[in-house]
């Protein structure tokens, strides 16, 4: 087993070791009072300019392990076929070339909608009738990327061809393929995708499909037996099913500084079962499997440790996906944040306070904010933690606003930010 697998576009690392550098997201939750991240430092009178070391480790959950989304690592391919000809002439390498591709849309709206229904009271399937009666609702998904290709899985939604699968899956990918059980392939668009809560729901015009049947993972008790059904390592092995028992529900798990809430089961998952089904004993689809905890130190083995977005939060996302292709209502301030040390407080002159360390382009806080800030106050309630202005702003919304006071090289300032929609902030 690998001890690392990375998804993004660019592919792993050589040497298969984890980048030293992710992506930011807005206020994380970070360790206190140690200092996470180092920031530029406006010259004070009178004080030294002593910086205090940091690193952001972003899927790091304990000391050696690491939760991993199952996209398989994209693989390097001739993707000259699909690249524009009037652009690129023959004699041009396409693993050099950057091109500025999206995956086509799908129009937003329509009515469609997820439909969760109730466990029913019969006897459980074995695992053959489970098999045969899911395995032609499950899809493989080859995502197209600039410099190469990645694979995945979906599950079939309805019949003529909303499909659902994770949002890792798809991401970067200007063309996503899709392949049924029975041979069909169709070139998919995006309907629309939510890096939150790891969703994408794409679309191919197609009839007759089988669509699989959804059931209410609320209804769901630890201890009950479940098997995911996908395509570890890619086509390979594509339709494979393993089997397993609920270990956990309502399991908060941090990746990137964004905490998702999954079911979390022992069947087996691997690269590629990204997007998959997991399904009860009654065939029914209780949760999108999209990550596994693994370990980077070579003597510590996991096994086991596979986990899935359950169908309550499928629904309302991919619902609002359908109409609008994005999901609506999540106040960000678009700023990221930690906590200050002793040592640093000092430092600064400051009391109290949580430290900025970046301001997202186009959020409320462009122009206002300013790396370095120091935040003392929101609302009138001091700061001393990134929870402490988390716990403010969720009891805001869109539009609302939030006054600061703020400390920036020892002046002091009020600084009014306006929440923003988190997904018109993302990339």
């Amino acid at each position: 087993m690998h001890h690392y697998y990375y998804d993004g576009p660019g592919g792993a690392p050589a040497g298969g070791q984890p980048p030293q550098a992710v992506e930011e997201k807005e206020l994380p939750v970070q360790a206190e009072p140690e200092p996470e991240q180092a920031v530029k430092r406006r010259p004070r009178k009178n004080r030294s300019e002593r910086g205090a070391a940091a690193v952001l480790l972003g899927m790091t959950l304990v000391l050696g392990v690491l939760a991993v989304v199952l996209a398989l690592q994209a693989k390097p391919m001739d993707v000259s076929a699909w690249l524009p000809s009037e652009d690129y002439g023959e004699s041009t390498n396409p693993q050099t070339v950057i091109v500025d591709l999206e995956l086509e849309r799908y129009p937003n709206g329509g009515g469609t909608t997820l439909t969760l229904v109730d466990r029913p009271g019969t006897e459980p399937l074995s695992f053959q009738e489970t098999y045969q009666q899911v395995s032609p609702s499950v899809v493989s998904i080859t995502a197209l990327l600039p410099m190469g290709s990645s694979q995945g899985t979906g599950v079939v939604m309805t019949a003529d061809g909303y499909i659902i699968t994770n949002a890792h899956v798809i991401e970067g990918a200007f063309r996503a393929d899709v392949s049924l059980e029975d041979g069909r392939s169709f070139q998919a668009k995006l309907v629309g995708s939510d890096k939150i809560t790891d969703l994408a729901v794409l679309k191919v015009e197609a009839e007759n499909l089988t669509p699989a049947v959804f059931g209410d993972s609320d209804q769901m008790v630890v201890g009950d037996t479940v098997v995911a059904i996908g395509n570890p390592m890619g086509e390979q092995l594509r339709g494979t099913m393993t089997d397993g028992i609920l270990s956990a529900i309502n399991r908060d798990m941090e990746v990137d500084g964004n905490t998702m809430t999954l079911l979390q089961t022992t069947a087996a998952l691997n690269t590629g079962n990204s997007g998959g089904a997991l399904v009860n004993d009654q065939g029914q689809i209780i949760g999108i499997t999209n990550m596994k905890l693994i370990s980077n130190v070579s003597d510590n083995t996991l096994e086991g440790l596979g986990f899935a977005i359950p169908t309550t939060t499928v629904k309302p996302v991919v619902d609002a996906l359908i109409a609008d292709g994005v999901v609506t209502g999540r106040p960000t301030l678009g700023v990221t944040v930690r906590g200050m040390s002793q040592a640093e407080k000092e430092e600064f002159g400051v009391d109290q306070g949580i430290l900025v360390i970046s301001v997202a382009a186009g959020s409320g806080a462009d122009g206002k904010l300013e790396e370095g800030d120091v935040l003392l106050t929101a609302n009138g309630a001091p700061l001393n933690s990134a929870d402490d202005l988390l716990a403010i702003r969720d009891k805001l919304q869109v539009g609302d606003a939030i006054e600061f006071q703020v400390d920036r090289g020892g002046e002091g300032l009020a600084v009014t930010v306006e929440l923003v929609e988190q997904y018109q902030l993302e990339g």
